[in-house]
């Protein structure tokens, strides 16, 4: 529903005069890290330990956390809605230890049929809330409010451990995306100082939703234990620059000799794909990585295709994955920088959303993102400008539908 409703604010527009135009990011990891901070307000701090979790293995990972929870565990996230995998966490939140509390804060857009779900979390002690109900909003026509959603997925233990990317708790989120009903995605766990600003993030939607505030045992001091850099940017909505949307031009600007990106709904607005296109024309292997025939929203993969011509005039290499859905939300930077979590590259997710993203400096990370980047290549099919300008007059009408709803809504 909420892609739907992104085509209304997809179509193209002149550029603002409040577009982000970043003509260069110093070198080196404290320039990288000072032009995140000074455009975001989060430094790429060290002292991390980061785990690339691909696919179904999510919830193995999700799991784990659960059981090890000693204080704590809180989960977010957009999609929660009966069956297998709702049923495996709830079973370890059962058998979770003693005292430990549990809260749960989902989204009631996505959640679709949570209100089976939620009295049964409630049986096994978790406090449960929804994210800004939709009641209020149709009951008022509130198109705003309706768009405004909370598409962050987070899990925090402890304080001490969290895992952020673009699964949701449904059968979708199952398997080793080998066919169309598993997808594809990507996420991250990580250990380190960088998961306080994770707890904040939670805790910022939890009062929202209601929910008081977390106990001082929720934030603990987190000391080194690992080399990674990094920061969790959580965007929440402005009218012309989230920092979502800052985040993002902030990674482009980075690139220097690679800039590769797996992204599930895109529909770059022209300050992002002017970027794209520059830095491809410096002589930065640029390439998309997009969704294919599989993609789940029909509209949103015609808007993603009517950016692919100038994309491709301009230097830019994309490619559709074509084994299933392809769901994840990630930006590698040359060696070093890996942006892994929720926020797409879309006007609805760069403007309107409550969105999140680990920003990663580390090699080791970087190079598991290349090596899996990769072999995600091998089961897409490229798109090459020539075939592309010469395709059928039906195929270039529908890329445009998603333009025409939005200048008319």
């Amino acid at each position: 529903m909420i892609l739907l409703l992104s085509v209304c604010v997809s179509c193209a527009y002149p550029n603002h005069r409040h577009d982000l135009r970043i003509r260069h990011v110093p070198e080196g990891p404290e320039g990288v890290s000072q032009a995140f901070f000074q455009s975001t307000g989060v430094a790429l701090d060290p002292g991390n330990r980061v785990e690339l979790v691909k696919n179904g293995r999510i919830f193995d990972a999700i799991e784990e956390e659960i059981r090890a929870a000693r204080s704590s565990i809180h989960l977010l996230s957009y999609i929660w809605r009966p069956g297998e995998p709702s049923d495996r966490l709830i079973r370890a939140l059962s058998e979770r230890q003693p005292g430990v509390a549990c809260r749960v804060l989902v989204d009631p857009l996505g959640s679709v049929n949570f209100q089976s779900v939620a009295p049964r979390l409630e049986a096994v002690g978790c406090e449960t809330r929804l994210f800004r109900p939709i009641q209020g909003a149709i009951a008022s026509l509130d198109l705003q409010r309706m768009l405004a959603r909370m598409h962050r997925k987070l899990v925090v233990r402890d304080g001490e451990v969290g895992i952020t990317g673009g699964w949701g708790i449904w059968k979708s989120w199952m398997g080793d995306a080998r066919n169309a009903e598993e997808w594809r995605d990507t996420n991250v766990r990580v250990w380190g100082p960088v998961v306080r600003e994770m707890q904040q993030a939670f805790a910022e939607n939890w009062q929202e939703a209601g929910g008081d505030f977390l106990p001082p045992e929720c934030f603990p001091q987190l000391a080194s234990v690992g080399e990674a850099r990094a920061g969790f940017i959580g965007s929440t909505g402005e009218t012309y620059l989230s920092d979502g949307r800052r985040m993002t031009m902030v990674a482009i600007a980075a690139a220097r000799h690679r800039l590769w990106i797996a992204n599930s709904y895109f529909i770059p607005t022209d300050d992002i794909r002017d970027m794209l296109i520059l830095k491809a024309k410096e002589g930065v292997d640029v390439r998309v990585l997009v969704p294919g025939r599989h993609h789940d929203v029909s509209p949103v993969h015609a808007g993603q295709r009517a950016s692919y011509a100038k994309l491709l005039e301009g230097g830019v290499r994309i490619w559709e994955y074509e084994l299933s859905m392809m769901h994840s939300k990630v930006i590698l930077v040359d060696d070093e920088v890996s942006v892994i979590g929720s926020t797409n590259m879309d006007p609805l997710s760069l403007g309107t959303v409550e969105e999140g993203s680990l920003v990663v400096q580390d090699a080791e990370l970087a190079a598991a993102v290349a090596a899996s980047f990769e072999e995600d290549l091998v089961h897409s099919r490229q798109i090459h400008a020539r075939g592309w300008r010469q395709r059928g007059l039906i195929r270039k009408l529908a890329e445009q539908f998603p333009g025409l709803i939005g200048r008319y809504l």
